[in-house]
């Protein structure tokens, strides 16, 4: 699971329940859970490309 899935799913409920209970709070507080977790999502996926991109390339600092 990714770092961001929990405030993705907690946004989402949380939209959910403000639009059933006319709650425009809460639901705002959703919206703002639900893209905290995409930028969580997101922010994982340029660390990983970066950790990729170190860990496959030949360090061109190293002395023979």
């Amino acid at each position: 699971m990714s770092a961001g899935t929990g405030d993705k799913v907690k946004g989402r409920v949380q939209k959910a329940a403000g639009e059933l209970t006319n709650d425009r709070d809460l639901k705002d507080r959703g919206k703002v859970n639900e893209a905290s977790g995409k930028v969580k999502d997101g922010v994982e996926k340029g660390v990983n490309k970066v950790k990729n991109a170190l860990n496959n390339e030949p360090n061109r600092n190293r002395k023979p």
